[in-house]
């Protein structure tokens, strides 16, 4: 019979915030799947140790610190914006709360902490997309190259920065070899849901080819939109994929290029280095953003 930790841990690796459980000393007890997806630390590379230098700002921080009284609701505080490094280097950027965990007498037994990807500071505040917000965003693939073409046009007329996502699901080959073409479908239908969650107001995702997704982003610079598209990274791996009660782990490969401001490149080539990337990615192994050489000169206007 499964013991009621297994059905609580279970339970926890559904969630798509990250899940941090702390024991007395700080050490990490649990450490849950959005939890790894979102940070790169595996959960055996944490568990029953120390809090790592890293993480400290995230999981120890005492201003995102409340506490959870025995038989009371649950907190009020819904987070404050922390930045987190990411196991490769790079800054994340969390919506997190912290709460003192106690037992029947009162008596502190650990901590909890709860994070999820924020948005930008100065991007426009929404909340969880709606099925009918979503639908609209699944556009097709000659929508999404009509406003390619748009807004490359307005680019060379002095107009707003943007930059392309090429997006590839790494198990998806295996998959429709293995399970076949409705495993796949449903598969990356979860993975677009994802996506989904991780988009911009404005931003678009559509199919581009079998097994892979473009996105529209509209990031004010090369480094912002390599950091989008790590985040992406992450959501992709909390996608909840079974299929004839198998849990399927995903993970994508993304490659970001964003546009020249000086138009002296085709939309064309900007794809194509976007597509190359996101083949280094791939190439590397999977799981991982990589920005195209190039952009960087589409600077705030």
């Amino acid at each position: 019979m499964t013991d009621r930790a297994e059905l609580m841990e279970a339970a926890l690796d559904t969630r798509p915030d990250g899940i941090a459980l702390l024991g007395i000393d700080n050490e990490i007890v649990f450490w849950n799947r959005a939890a790894e997806a979102i940070t790169g630390y595996p959960g055996a590379e944490l568990l029953s140790r120390p809090v790592p230098s890293t993480l400290d700002s995230l999981l120890l921080d005492s201003e995102l610190q409340g506490d959870l009284a025995p038989g009371s609701g649950p907190p009020k505080n819904h987070g404050s914006i922390v930045l987190a490094r990411h196991k490769l280097g790079h800054s994340v950027q969390t919506i997190a709360r912290r709460v003192i965990l106690r037992d029947p007498l009162g008596q502190r037994i650990g901590a909890a902490v709860v994070f999820h990807p924020a948005e930008s500071l100065d991007a426009l505040p929404h909340g969880e997309t709606s099925e009918n917000e979503e639908a609209d965003l699944k556009v097709s693939r000659a929508e999404i190259e009509e406003r390619l073409e748009m807004d490359f046009e307005d680019l060379a007329r002095g107009g707003p920065c943007f930059g392309v996502l090429w997006a590839a699901v790494d198990q998806a080959q295996h998959l429709r070899k293995t399970h076949g073409a409705a495993a796949c479908h449903a598969m990356l239908d979860k993975v677009r849901h994802a996506l989904v969650q991780g988009l911009r107001p404005g931003e678009q995702i559509s199919r581009w080819g079998d097994d892979e997704f473009l996105i529209l982003a509209h990031e004010r610079s090369a480094d912002m939109l390599q950091s989008h598209a790590q985040t992406l990274v992450g959501l992709a791996r909390t996608a909840d994929f079974r299929w004839w009660g198998d849990r399927v782990s995903i993970t994508v490969s993304i490659g970001a290029s964003q546009a020249l401001k000086d138009a002296s490149e085709s939309l064309a080539q900007l794809l194509e280095r976007a597509r190359q990337a996101m083949e280094i990615s791939h190439d590397a192994g999977g799981n991982r953003a990589t920005l195209a050489p190039g952009g960087a000169v589409c600077l705030p206007s």
